[in-house]
């Protein structure tokens, strides 16, 4: 009996240690469970902001009144004019048929929108704030309920995801192909509360303020209308911006005016004030820019943006001017260089090898034109962010090289052991013979020798020729010299003007029809996947950005490590070497800038006394003085 005792005592104690063990157990698994979804709830934390900025902090507090560069108190009214050239036959500037109007975006808002002495940062505008996760997985817009179109009716939810889905099935290829790659789903949470979700794998650091800039378009006005968005049309889409199209003024081809909308609901909002301050914007369309010179010399049209260095210097001599009617000046800016370059058609056999399209290059003679044809004022551009501190320089760093020596098989020739490639200036005769020598070398080297009649021609007789496509009538006098370099080394050479609507058809997609055209190379300050519709293989057939169609696995796998930089050292490391390797491809002859805007308006405007450092803001912040144009009137200058 005793023995049987201690056994069932030594059971009972036993299953006591058991059923110890199992809640102890139970509560270490609890405790694990609880701290998981701990855990979990702070990584889905979501941050609330008035607004996004790519590294570090906004400048400005969400309790903000106007932005530091504006005058809050600047006057509404009047009229402020500009002139373009070519001509325009539709107000959809969204879709690739037609030519649309210069500014015809005008009608349209999103959720964020930037400023102009930040860089890397957005603040609500239809959204009155926005929450994300820290890894930017997500983002859900809260929109401010005040919100409205033009003809008074709300903007919601609704229409946001219905110009997300416009854009992804039937918006110009830039659109659809960044927002098949980028977007996981999008919901609507509530009637102002609408969450984009992204694709896992891809870099996120940019897609909140992207998804912040898409325009927003009216659902039911596009439905009553029965509108196709692919197609072109006079009629705007209504949009919610502070101007409209004026109907009545609207000259077809000729002259577009967008006039203030009377009851634009965000004319108070704290990033509003101070800005949008005239009546009307009137653009006066010119066959060239001869006569659009002449029209600003005659008042019909009230501030330019001068881009002819020989107008520049020679042209203002007019009564106006030296009745001090017209202001001219120099404004500085802290803009990096635009980009202008000539660019090659890669897709042309004859420009596929790197030696020809070199050789084309050193014939520009820079230093010649500056001096001969420009006055003296240009400066040239070398680097796709000339004129900021993301240009590369001197040899790679050590940082550049962990980014670009993975890439050593792929990379060309130099990017890894020289210093970034660049043009040399030339010399002040027009035709430097040193840099003749050099391009003809290159063109033996490529097999484009010099035959009997003194034309390259390659193995099977093909003459080297090259056709510069240009709608400029101003661009003739820089053109025409390089063409006469170019036959110097036995290129036949040659330009052709077209009108703007020729040269808009042959230069974007699909035709992609010219040998070598002047464009814009564009670039940010902060780069995100718009690389890839500028230099990315995957655009190179259907971009309208990617004209040169440049196919480069290198540049491709550069492109990513720019996305991938998650703070601004590496960000700015990552565009140096990116900078190097499309330097290194030669497809763009860099051109020139001027660190200033060149302006000339009739004395009629104010504006601010410190401009931002990234914009003139003529259309944004500047405003009309009643006094003075009334002044101008009286004396017949307008």
């Amino acid at each position: 009996m005793h023995r049987n005792r201690s056994r069932t005592e030594a059971r009972a104690t036993a299953a006591t240690r058991l059923h110890s063990a199992i809640a102890v157990a139970g509560l270490v698994l609890s405790v694990l469970i609880l701290s998981l979804f701990a855990t979990t709830a702070r990584a889905q934390e979501l941050i609330k902001s008035h607004g996004i900025s790519t590294f570090g902090n906004l400048k400005y507090p969400a309790d903000f009144k106007n932005l530091d560069y504006v005058n809050p108190d600047a006057p509404k009214g009047g009229e402020i004019s500009m002139s373009w050239i070519g001509t325009f036959d539709s107000m959809h500037p969204y879709t690739i048929k037609g030519t649309s109007a210069i500014l015809s975006s005008i009608f349209f808002e999103s959720l964020l929108t930037g400023t102009s002495d930040e860089i890397g940062s957005s603040y609500g505008l239809i959204a009155e704030s926005l929450e994300y996760p820290e890894d930017r997985s997500m983002v859900i817009f809260n929109m401010r309920p005040e919100a409205r179109f033009s003809d008074g009716s709300p903007l919601t939810a609704e229409d946001v995801l219905f110009s997300y889905e416009l854009l992804l099935n039937k918006g110009l290829n830039s659109y659809r192909a960044q927002l098949q790659k980028k977007v996981e789903s999008v919901e609507i949470l509530s009637p102002y509360r609408i969450k984009f979700t992204f694709k896992e794998g891809i870099p996120t650091r940019d897609l909140p303020e992207e998804m912040g800039g898409l325009p927003i378009f009216s659902k039911a006005f596009y439905e009553a209308n029965d509108r196709d968005f692919e197609e072109s049309s006079l009629e705007p889409l209504l949009g919610s911006g502070e101007y409209v199209l004026d109907t009545e003024r609207l000259q077809p081809g000729q002259r577009v005016v967008y006039k203030r909308n009377p009851d634009y609901w965000g004319r108070d909002l704290p990033i509003n004030v101070g800005r949008g301050n005239f009546d009307s914007i009137r653009i006066e369309y010119y066959g060239d820019s001869a006569a659009a010179f002449e029209g600003f010399k005659g008042g019909s049209y009230t501030f330019r943006n001068e881009n002819s260095s020989k107008q520049w210097a020679t042209g203002y001599d007019f009564p106006a001017l030296e009745k001090g009617q017209v202001i001219k000046a120099e404004i500085a800016h802290g803009n990096k260089a635009p980009g202008q370059s000539f660019v090659f058609n890669l897709r042309r056999e004859k420009f596929q090898d790197p030696r020809v399209r070199e050789a084309i290059g050193l014939m520009f003679n820079f230093t010649w034109s500056n001096e001969t044809l420009f006055y003296g004022i240009y400066d040239r551009d070398t680097s796709f962010w000339a004129n900021s501190n993301l240009a590369a320089t001197g040899m790679p760093s050590a940082a550049e090289l962990a980014i670009l020596e993975p890439l050593a098989d792929i990379l060309p020739p130099g990017v890894l052991d020289q210093e970034p490639f660049s043009y040399p200036d030339g010399g002040e005769r027009q035709v430097d013979r040193k840099t003749l020598r050099r391009a003809g070398a290159l063109l033996d080297e490529a097999g484009w020798t010099v035959a009997d009649d003194g034309m390259r021609r390659n193995a099977a007789g093909d003459t080297l020729e090259v056709e510069f496509l240009e709608a400029s009538q101003a661009f003739d006098r820089v053109i025409n010299p390089y063409v006469e370099n170019l036959k110097r080394l036995g290129v036949d050479a040659r330009l052709n003007r077209v009108d703007f609507a020729q040269a808009a058809e042959r230069e974007g997609p699909p035709n992609y029809d010219f040998d070598i055209i002047t464009d814009h190379m564009q670039t940010g300050y902060i780069p995100g996947t718009e690389l890839r519709q500028y230099f990315g293989s995957e655009t190179a057939d259907n971009s309208a950005f990617n004209k040169m169609g440049l196919k480069s696995e290198a540049v491709d796998r550069v492109i990513e490590a720019v996305l991938d930089a998650d703070n601004q050292e590496d960000l700015n490391v990552a565009i140096s070497a990116l900078d190097r390797v499309l330097r290194a491809e030669k497809f763009v002859v860099p051109q020139w800038f001027k660190g200033a805007y060149t302006v000339a308006y009739f004395d009629m405007f104010g504006r601010p006394e410190n401009l931002p450092p990234f914009a003139l803001g003529e259309l944004d912040f500047w405003w009309y003085d009643a006094e003075k144009a009334a002044k101008l009137k009286a004396e017949g200058a307008l």
